[in-house]
């Protein structure tokens, strides 16, 4: 009898063994952008500010082909709502390549050189950081105008050694400054400009940014 309920038990584990045998995982395709959105285009519009219009004009090529061909996104310049406007097409490989490119169009809108707003489009840790003068400190008249020459240097000298120390690209339109660079980057150049706003010399600045420059070195 003992022997029969044994042999029935081991039955019904060979059984429940043979059913937990699943069948291969399946293997989908990603989806497409124009697949993701039910079939609907998505669309992005960046204004162009007046004094970038003809910059616009002049490096219009140099825009269009990089977005159109290897981002495979479509884009145009609408004369009346001076704006351009960029949508996915059928095959966009990405839905994230719509706002790298809207955010390249954005960087040299702001005064970015096309050279240098085209990083957006091939690294993924880029970010562009705005603020104004105001922001740091309330200056008037020719405290303001004295705190822009600190910004700039002479012939832009101070602007271009932070730059280069810190490895990120800066404009410095009337009392905004942008900042494209990565997170930490952007970090060790506004700080730098901030110390120059709030009134400390350059030579100080710069010693500074060497110790910040040396640490960093040392850690990578």
């Amino acid at each position: 009898m003992e022997s029969n309920q044994a042999h029935s038990s081991m039955e019904v584990e060979t059984v429940s063994s043979e059913a937990k045998v699943l069948p291969p995982k399946p293997k989908f395709e990603a989806l497409k952008p124009h697949e993701m959105s039910d079939g609907q285009v998505q669309f992005r519009k960046v204004n162009v500010p007046p004094h970038r219009y003809t910059p616009l004009k002049k490096a219009w090529m140099d825009i269009y082909n990089p977005i159109y061909e290897q981002m495979k996104i479509d884009l145009r310049m609408n004369l009346k709502a001076r704006r351009v406007e960029l949508k996915t097409r059928a095959d966009t490989p990405d839905i994230s390549n719509l706002q790298k490119c809207a955010d390249f169009v954005h960087a040299f809108m702001l005064g970015f050189e096309v050279i240098d707003a085209i990083a957006l489009l091939r690294l993924d840790e880029l970010y562009i950081e705005s603020f104004e003068i105001k922001d740091v400190k309330t200056l008037r008249g020719d405290h303001l105008s004295r705190a822009i020459g600190r910004l700039s240097g002479k012939g832009g000298k101070t602007k271009f050694a932070i730059e280069n120390a810190s490895k990120t690209r800066i404009v410095i339109a009337d009392t905004k400054i942008h900042i494209l660079g990565s997170f930490a980057n952007i970090k060790i150049a506004r700080d730098s400009l901030c110390s120059l706003i709030l009134g400390s010399p350059a030579g100080k600045v710069y010693s500074k940014l060497r110790a910040v420059t040396a640490r960093l070195a040392e850690r990578f």
